[in-house]
């Protein structure tokens, strides 16, 4: 990585549209449908501050690089649809309502069985092999009502956990939530870290709590949350996930979704930036998961765009790659429709659950 200029090094000049890439074959061919699988499990390095401690980051040039995922990088038509098909794979479809039900879990968990509409999945060709969701996520309460309404679904359950979203509960208490999460049935934990340690640069600290965490959760797999825009500058999103990555997170995810700024492709790149470089130094390929703000099909064909042309193919894959959403899925299933139908229905048209 070019550390005085990381926003600019590997801009394409190339459209998006222009290689079938993601699960398209050309008109007339059903679109492919992935099955779940976890990768394999990072196992985290010794701390290594001598990695990151004299990163610089070009704020400029990162946020010029980003803009032109949005601008300059289009997909139409099959392709278009093809590419979203494939972000609906790669959703946690989430619910972190205060006011969560295990009825308003177990409808969410129908939704995350079959994401689209019966009619739009056949008119795609996909009816042989309907497309589910990465994984649903919940609080560590709602775990047990997720695994039974999934149950012989094969999709993930994940569940937050370590004082969520602020993480500054004890951290025995932390460590306590996960294995309670686990112990539930969830296959994955998005663990909160202790912002304090990023912003007063003790990282032995940080190393030492998301290591904890990684040992807790057993064989299920770590996401760990950095609540970028509690971080306050690029250079300390670059190091905490770089700290994260060696204490063996096998993601690192942008946000909570509760913070004043969420994922945003600035601090994603960012991000993607350190974990391809962490992938450099070990060989060990980390998944990202961008949340918080993202609500769009565009929004899913902006981040899709930045990891093919960042990361390549296999992080186009929802073991490597998810996005924390919810009414994100139902402006993807009317986007879908009006490929099919050349027509928009209303959003109301699109229930969530």
């Amino acid at each position: 990585m070019d550390k005085t200029d990381q926003g600019t090094q590997t801009a394409t000049k190339k459209s998006a549209s222009t290689t079938p890439a993601l699960s398209v074959v050309p008109t007339g061919s059903a679109l492919t449908v992935t099955s779940h699988g976890a990768h394999a499990r990072n196992p985290g390095t010794a701390l290594k501050p001598e990695w990151f401690e004299n990163v610089q980051v070009n704020l400029s040039a990162t946020e010029r690089r980003a803009a032109t995922l949005g601008g300059r990088r289009t997909v139409k038509k099959e392709y278009q649809a093809a590419w979203l098909v494939k972000a609906v794979q790669c959703i946690d479809l989430t619910t972190l309502a205060g006011d969560d039900t295990p009825g308003r879990v177990h409808r969410l968990a129908l939704k995350a069985r079959r994401p689209i509409r019966e009619d739009i999945v056949a008119a795609l060709g996909l009816a042989d092999a309907p497309p589910t969701v990465g994984a649903v996520c919940v609080y560590p309460t709602m775990v047990a009502s997720a695994v039974k309404a999934l149950q012989g679904s094969g999709i993930p359950v994940a569940s937050v956990a370590t004082g969520f979203p602020a993480g500054l509960t004890p951290l025995p208490q932390r460590l306590a939530e996960i294995r309670y999460a686990v112990d539930q049935g969830a296959g994955e934990i998005d663990i909160v870290i202790n912002r304090a340690q990023v912003l007063t640069q003790d990282w032995n600290a940080l190393y030492d709590e998301v290591k904890a965490m990684r040992e807790a959760c057993g064989e299920a797999h770590l996401k760990a949350i950095l609540a970028t825009g509690d971080l306050k500058t690029l250079r300390n999103v670059y190091k905490a996930s770089m700290v994260a990555m060696m204490a063996g997170s096998d993601f690192i995810k942008t946000s909570t979704g509760k913070e004043d700024v969420n994922a945003t492709l600035p601090v994603s790149l960012t991000m993607i930036r350190a974990l391809r470089d962490y992938g450099e130094f070990t060989g060990e390929m980390i998944g990202f998961k961008p949340a918080g703000g993202l609500k769009t099909a565009k929004d899913a064909l902006a981040w899709l765009a930045l990891m093919k042309e960042e990361l390549g193919r296999p992080w186009l894959e929802p073991n490597l790659f998810r996005i924390g959403a919810s009414s994100m899925l139902a402006d993807i299933e009317r986007q879908l429709e009006h490929f099919i139908t050349g027509r928009y229905s209303a959003l109301t048209h699109h229930a969530l659950a």
